[in-house]
């Protein structure tokens, strides 16, 4: 999709309908020693906002750490956001309240589409720019978070995944910050489709390879998902 810059900052093209929300909280946590089934493990999954700017560079928000940069962190999941509407829906079903970082985000927003934002939409946020790299697959270490080791199941199951972030402008962000979509690819692979094809139907593996911003890791096994379904077509 084209789009026009004006002042250094790139809108989505005429024709489509700018979205805004806000950045609630800025959430950062690090490496703690946890034990698993007798075992010693570590996660930086415990996550507490902070105050003030907070610079985002390089594969991170700085001072935020992980314990396994081969799941977690690096160039396309350089942040994680979660929606304070997912929040609400998760509250109703636990039952109780849940602070800002409770499932392990940087970004905890408000009023804008997370489940529903495009492979490679790009977001302005304080002076930073992200681009929306792909869904939450939920491990262990959540099941530990939240003192149930089935909820990474529940986690999966509810469809509401929160998304990866990869920097595309480095800068500060903070709470209050508007959060606005300054480009929307056209090709509607959503990150709750990319969710959706790996935990629910493994047949909508071809619908996302649509998306040429579709991390290597995603198009790999969507490749890899789209053969075998085409295998077993032949059968």
């Amino acid at each position: 999709m084209g789009a026009d810059v004006i002042e250094g900052t790139e809108i989505l093209a005429a024709g489509h309908t700018a979205v805004e929300g806000r950045l609630l909280s800025v959430n950062i946590g690090s490496v703690r020693q946890i034990e698993l089934a007798g075992r010693p493990r570590t996660s930086a999954i415990w996550k507490l906002p902070v105050p003030g700017r907070v610079a985002v560079r390089g594969v991170n928000v700085v001072g935020d750490e992980q314990a396994d940069r081969r799941v977690h962190g690096g160039p396309d999941r350089a942040a994680y956001a979660y929606a304070r509407e997912d929040y609400a829906w998760w509250e109703r079903q636990l039952g109780r309240p849940l602070e800002p970082g409770t499932f392990g985000e940087n970004l905890t927003t408000e009023g804008i589409q997370v489940t529903d934002a495009l492979v490679g939409e790009r977001w302005r946020v304080g002076s930073v720019v992200l681009q929306v790299t792909s869904p939450r697959v939920p491990c262990w270490k959540l099941g530990v978070r939240m003192g149930d080791p089935g909820f990474p199941r529940r986690f999966a199951a509810a469809g509401r995944p929160g998304a990866y972030l990869a920097i595309l402008e480095e800068g500060t962000v903070g709470a209050g910050d508007r959060i606005q979509v300054v480009h929307r690819p056209q090709h509607g692979v959503t990150v709750g489709l990319v969710a959706a094809s790996y935990h629910r139907d493994r047949r909508l593996a071809a619908r996302i390879l649509a998306a040429p911003e579709l991390p290597a890791a995603w198009r790999h096994w969507a490749e890899r998902q789209t053969r075998t379904d085409a295998r077993r077509r032949a059968v």
